[in-house]
Protein backbone atom coordinates (compact mmCIF):
# COMPACT_ATOMS: atom_id res chain seq x y z
CA UNK A 1 0.00 0.00 0.00
CA UNK A 2 1.33 3.41 -0.96
CA UNK A 3 2.16 5.77 1.90
CA UNK A 4 3.28 9.37 2.29
CA UNK A 5 6.69 9.50 3.95
CA UNK A 6 8.62 12.55 5.10
CA UNK A 7 12.41 12.19 5.15
CA UNK A 8 14.45 14.64 7.23
CA UNK A 9 18.06 14.99 6.13
CA UNK A 10 17.10 13.90 2.63
CA UNK A 11 20.09 15.66 1.08
CA UNK A 12 22.64 13.41 2.80
CA UNK A 13 23.78 10.04 1.50
CA UNK A 14 21.61 7.96 3.82
CA UNK A 15 18.67 10.32 3.34
CA UNK A 16 18.97 10.08 -0.44
CA UNK A 17 19.08 6.29 -0.23
CA UNK A 18 15.93 6.32 1.92
CA UNK A 19 14.15 8.59 -0.57
CA UNK A 20 15.15 6.33 -3.47
CA UNK A 21 13.99 3.17 -1.69
CA UNK A 22 10.67 4.75 -0.71
CA UNK A 23 9.98 5.80 -4.29
CA UNK A 24 11.05 2.38 -5.53
CA UNK A 25 8.29 0.93 -3.33
CA UNK A 26 5.67 3.27 -4.74
CA UNK A 27 5.51 5.71 -1.84
CA UNK A 28 5.21 9.48 -2.14
CA UNK A 29 8.08 11.29 -0.44
CA UNK A 30 8.55 14.74 1.00
CA UNK A 31 12.32 15.27 1.07
CA UNK A 32 13.24 17.80 3.76
CA UNK A 33 16.51 19.72 3.37
CA UNK A 34 17.89 22.96 4.75
CA UNK A 35 18.34 24.52 1.30
CA UNK A 36 16.44 23.05 -1.66
CA UNK A 37 18.54 25.11 -4.06
CA UNK A 38 21.55 22.98 -3.12
CA UNK A 39 19.75 19.73 -3.98
CA UNK A 40 18.37 20.24 -7.50
CA UNK A 41 19.02 16.59 -8.38
CA UNK A 42 16.88 15.29 -5.52
CA UNK A 43 13.53 16.15 -7.08
CA UNK A 44 11.80 13.59 -9.28
CA UNK A 45 8.57 11.65 -9.78
CA UNK A 46 6.94 11.03 -6.42
CA UNK A 47 9.35 13.38 -4.60
CA UNK A 48 8.69 16.89 -3.32
CA UNK A 49 11.74 18.73 -2.01
CA UNK A 50 10.99 21.25 0.73
CA UNK A 51 12.87 23.46 3.14
CA UNK A 52 12.68 22.40 6.77
CA UNK A 53 14.49 22.22 10.09
CA UNK A 54 14.47 18.99 12.09
CA UNK A 55 15.25 20.92 15.28
CA UNK A 56 12.23 23.23 15.01
CA UNK A 57 8.93 21.68 16.20
CA UNK A 58 6.82 24.08 14.11
CA UNK A 59 8.84 23.32 10.98
CA UNK A 60 8.56 19.58 11.64
CA UNK A 61 4.80 19.85 12.11
CA UNK A 62 4.38 21.89 8.94
CA UNK A 63 6.31 19.57 6.61
CA UNK A 64 5.02 16.36 8.23
CA UNK A 65 1.31 17.20 8.09
CA UNK A 66 -0.62 14.65 6.08
CA UNK A 67 2.11 11.99 6.13
CA UNK A 68 1.96 8.43 7.40
CA UNK A 69 5.53 8.05 8.70
CA UNK A 70 8.85 9.85 9.06
CA UNK A 71 12.53 9.01 8.63
CA UNK A 72 15.18 11.06 10.40
CA UNK A 73 18.56 10.83 8.69
CA UNK A 74 19.56 14.39 9.53
CA UNK A 75 22.86 15.46 11.07
CA UNK A 76 24.81 18.69 11.49
CA UNK A 77 28.58 19.01 11.85
CA UNK A 78 28.49 22.74 12.58
CA UNK A 79 26.53 22.26 15.82
CA UNK A 80 27.72 20.21 18.83
CA UNK A 81 26.34 16.71 18.30
CA UNK A 82 24.85 16.34 21.75
CA UNK A 83 22.94 19.59 21.24
CA UNK A 84 21.81 18.81 17.70
CA UNK A 85 20.56 15.27 18.16
CA UNK A 86 18.71 16.08 21.38
CA UNK A 87 17.12 19.16 19.79
CA UNK A 88 16.08 17.12 16.77
CA UNK A 89 14.62 14.33 18.89
CA UNK A 90 12.66 16.82 20.99
CA UNK A 91 11.39 18.66 17.89
CA UNK A 92 10.38 15.44 16.18
CA UNK A 93 8.48 14.24 19.25
CA UNK A 94 6.51 17.48 19.44
CA UNK A 95 6.24 18.24 15.73
CA UNK A 96 5.24 14.78 14.57
CA UNK A 97 2.73 14.63 17.40
CA UNK A 98 1.18 17.90 16.24
CA UNK A 99 1.07 16.60 12.66
CA UNK A 100 -0.53 13.30 13.69
CA UNK A 101 2.41 11.20 12.46
CA UNK A 102 2.91 8.25 14.78
CA UNK A 103 5.76 6.26 13.20
CA UNK A 104 9.36 7.52 13.26
CA UNK A 105 12.38 5.59 12.00
CA UNK A 106 15.61 7.27 13.09
CA UNK A 107 19.13 6.46 11.89
CA UNK A 108 21.67 5.73 14.64
CA UNK A 109 25.41 5.04 14.67
CA UNK A 110 27.20 1.74 15.21
CA UNK A 111 29.49 3.00 17.98
CA UNK A 112 26.52 3.09 20.38
CA UNK A 113 25.82 -0.64 20.08
CA UNK A 114 26.87 -3.08 22.79
CA UNK A 115 29.71 -5.56 22.32
CA UNK A 116 28.89 -7.14 25.70
CA UNK A 117 26.21 -6.39 28.30
CA UNK A 118 26.69 -2.77 29.35
CA UNK A 119 29.74 -2.26 27.11
CA UNK A 120 29.40 -0.27 23.90
CA UNK A 121 31.75 0.03 20.94
CA UNK A 122 32.46 3.61 21.98
CA UNK A 123 33.55 2.46 25.45
CA UNK A 124 36.66 0.74 24.13
CA UNK A 125 39.93 2.34 25.37
CA UNK A 126 41.16 2.80 21.80
CA UNK A 127 37.96 4.29 20.43
CA UNK A 128 38.89 7.50 18.55
CA UNK A 129 38.30 10.62 20.61
CA UNK A 130 37.20 12.45 17.47
CA UNK A 131 34.10 10.23 17.26
CA UNK A 132 33.17 10.33 20.95
CA UNK A 133 31.11 13.53 20.83
CA UNK A 134 29.16 12.40 17.75
CA UNK A 135 28.50 9.05 19.42
CA UNK A 136 27.39 10.69 22.66
CA UNK A 137 24.98 12.79 20.62
CA UNK A 138 23.27 9.67 19.34
CA UNK A 139 23.17 8.21 22.86
CA UNK A 140 21.42 11.37 24.05
CA UNK A 141 19.04 11.19 21.08
CA UNK A 142 18.12 7.60 21.96
CA UNK A 143 17.52 8.55 25.59
CA UNK A 144 15.38 11.51 24.54
CA UNK A 145 13.25 9.35 22.27
CA UNK A 146 12.97 6.80 25.07
CA UNK A 147 11.42 9.44 27.31
CA UNK A 148 8.72 10.21 24.73
CA UNK A 149 5.17 9.15 25.39
CA UNK A 150 3.56 6.11 23.84
CA UNK A 151 1.89 8.24 21.17
CA UNK A 152 5.13 8.19 19.14
CA UNK A 153 6.00 4.75 17.81
CA UNK A 154 9.73 4.98 17.05
CA UNK A 155 12.68 2.74 16.31
CA UNK A 156 16.34 3.61 15.82
CA UNK A 157 17.93 1.61 13.00
CA UNK A 158 21.70 1.39 13.55
CA UNK A 159 24.17 0.48 10.80
CA UNK A 160 27.64 -0.90 11.59
CA UNK A 161 30.72 1.29 11.56
CA UNK A 162 31.48 0.26 7.97
CA UNK A 163 28.69 2.05 6.12
CA UNK A 164 29.39 1.71 2.41
CA UNK A 165 28.13 4.57 0.21
CA UNK A 166 29.27 2.84 -2.99
CA UNK A 167 27.98 -0.63 -2.13
CA UNK A 168 25.24 -2.34 -4.15
CA UNK A 169 21.61 -2.98 -3.28
CA UNK A 170 21.57 -6.69 -2.43
CA UNK A 171 18.15 -6.72 -0.80
CA UNK A 172 19.50 -8.62 2.22
CA UNK A 173 20.42 -7.68 5.77
CA UNK A 174 20.60 -9.23 9.23
CA UNK A 175 19.42 -7.60 12.44
CA UNK A 176 19.84 -7.75 16.20
CA UNK A 177 18.47 -5.72 19.10
CA UNK A 178 21.00 -3.35 20.63
CA UNK A 179 24.14 -5.38 19.97
CA UNK A 180 26.74 -5.56 17.22
CA UNK A 181 26.33 -8.37 14.72
CA UNK A 182 29.07 -10.90 14.08
CA UNK A 183 30.82 -11.05 10.74
CA UNK A 184 32.14 -8.15 8.71
CA UNK A 185 30.06 -5.37 10.25
CA UNK A 186 29.31 -3.85 6.87
CA UNK A 187 26.24 -2.59 5.03
CA UNK A 188 25.65 -0.52 1.92
CA UNK A 189 23.55 2.63 1.89
CA UNK A 190 20.88 1.00 -0.32
CA UNK A 191 20.56 -2.00 2.01
CA UNK A 192 20.38 0.27 5.04
CA UNK A 193 17.55 2.10 3.26
CA UNK A 194 15.75 -1.23 2.81
CA UNK A 195 15.92 -1.78 6.58
CA UNK A 196 14.59 1.73 7.21
CA UNK A 197 11.64 1.31 4.84
CA UNK A 198 10.87 -2.20 6.09
CA UNK A 199 10.26 -0.65 9.51
CA UNK A 200 7.73 1.68 7.91
CA UNK A 201 5.98 -0.76 5.60
CA UNK A 202 5.74 -3.51 8.23
CA UNK A 203 6.84 -2.20 11.65
CA UNK A 204 8.25 -5.04 13.74
CA UNK A 205 10.42 -3.21 16.25
CA UNK A 206 9.47 -0.49 18.68
CA UNK A 207 11.38 1.83 21.02
CA UNK A 208 14.72 0.00 20.60
CA UNK A 209 18.02 0.18 18.76
CA UNK A 210 17.86 -2.24 15.84
CA UNK A 211 21.32 -3.13 14.59
CA UNK A 212 21.54 -4.06 10.91
CA UNK A 213 24.39 -5.45 8.80
CA UNK A 214 24.83 -7.58 5.70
Amino acid sequence: MSSRIVVFGAGGRVGRAAVAEAVRRGHTVTAVVRDPARCPDLAGPGIEVVRGDATDPESVAAVAAGHDAAVNASARLDIPSDEYFVAAAQALIVGLGSAGVRRLVAVGIGSTLETAPGVRVMDAPDFPEAYQVFSQGHVAEFETLGAAGEELDWVMVVPPMDLDAAGPRTGRYRSAVGTVLDGTGHISHPDLAIALLDEIDAPRHHRIQLAVAD
